[in-house]
């Protein structure tokens, strides 16, 4: 599974560094029509209003398919982003 990650890492950073206006992005929230906490009788869920197409993709194709992601930013890391100061271990 970790190698698995990593394969899905390396190509989201490609993908943000050579085709960053090809990589489609969207808030989660945004996106949000329902939710809920885990309780003993189910995991906690999300349900999300995305495009048909999207939906198309995810399941009964056998050929490759688009991948979607759900991918967390830290909130430390976005504050970060945002500031003018560059931190050491932040240069390229």
């Amino acid at each position: 599974m970790a190698d698995a990650i990593d394969e899905l890492r390396q190509a989201l950073a490609f993908a943000l560094e050579k085709y960053p206006h090809q990589v489609e992005l969207a808030e989660v929230s945004t996106l949000l029509l329902d939710s809920a906490r885990e309780s003993g009788k189910r995991p906690a869920y999300i349900k999300l209003a995305v495009p048909d197409e999207t939906v198309k993709g995810l399941r009964g194709r056998n050929a490759s398919a688009d991948q979607l992601l759900l991918v967390r930013v830290p909130r430390e890391m976005a504050e970060r982003a945002a500031s003018p100061i560059i931190l050491p271990n932040e240069i390229r």
